[in-house]
């Protein structure tokens, strides 16, 4: 049976839904598990090969592979690869972007671009209050690096004491708003598959770069340090599967 390639109208977002393509995608993969191309007990091909036959970026087959283990479709056996489940081959339908929730990259890829320039101005604003919140937030995450829960509510307190200290409500209210999407079942189990303690060590490596260009008040090195460091978390997020 021939592969069928997703035509690049339909790999393309959609403006009125754009989470939605990672969700396309897998039902792309689905309809070829119900047509038999990948076979009940079969390993898909590796993420790479799989992604250049059906003319896709690495990064959306993660998101959909996500969502076809979400539905059971798919099991990732860390080390071994991806394989159809049984459930493959039934009518069970996948979840809604309502279910999901947004793409973990594509919100990652927002955040990288908006909180960096939240940073930037921010290294021009804030004043010593400020400093003193988002250390707090910085000294917390320190304090809760075996505690993933306890850790991950700091970083959100360190992100948005940032956006808070620029001045600029709708800034902070973009900044809780993209926090607030981070959860849901995709995003729950992406940070199963790759959100590690050595991910949060090194998040907290960054923030003190970034907290102490704020402190320079040197709006280029905070706008640097805060790409980085979002741009590590989508590197590690796209690296090989545990």
């Amino acid at each position: 049976m021939m592969l069928k390639l997703i035509p690049k109208s339909e790999e393309s977002i959609d403006r009125q839904a754009p989470d939605r393509a990672y969700l396309r995608l897998a039902a792309q993969i689905r309809e070829l598990v119900d047509q038999g191309e990948f076979q009940i007990g079969q390993r898909l091909p590796a993420e790479r090969a799989l992604a250049e036959r059906l003319d896709v970026s690495r990064t959306a087959l993660r998101e959909a592979i996500i969502a076809l283990e979400l539905q059971g479709v798919v099991e990732v056996r860390g080390g071994s690869g991806i394989y159809v489940c049984d459930a493959g081959s039934g009518g069970a339908r996948l979840p809604t972007t309502q279910e999901t929730g947004v793409g973990p990259f594509e919100l990652l890829r927002a955040r990288c671009l908006i909180e960096s320039e939240i940073a930037a101005l921010a290294a021009t604003t804030r004043t010593d209050a400020d400093l003193d919140r988002i250390f707090g937030a910085l000294t917390a995450m320190r304090e809760q690096m075996m505690d993933q829960e306890a850790n991950r509510e700091a970083d959100r307190q360190f992100h948005l004491h940032i956006a808070q200290s620029t001045g600029n409500s709708v800034l902070h209210a973009a900044v809780v708003s993209m926090w607030d999407q981070a959860r849901g079942p995709i995003w729950e189990k992406t940070e199963q598959h790759f959100h590690t303690q050595a991910l949060r060590q090194a998040s907290s490596e960054d923030h003190q770069r970034i907290f102490s260009a704020l402190v320079a008040r040197d709006a280029e090195l905070a706008r640097q340090a805060m790409r980085a460091h979002l741009e590590r978390v989508i590197g590690v997020f796209a690296q090989g599967w545990r």
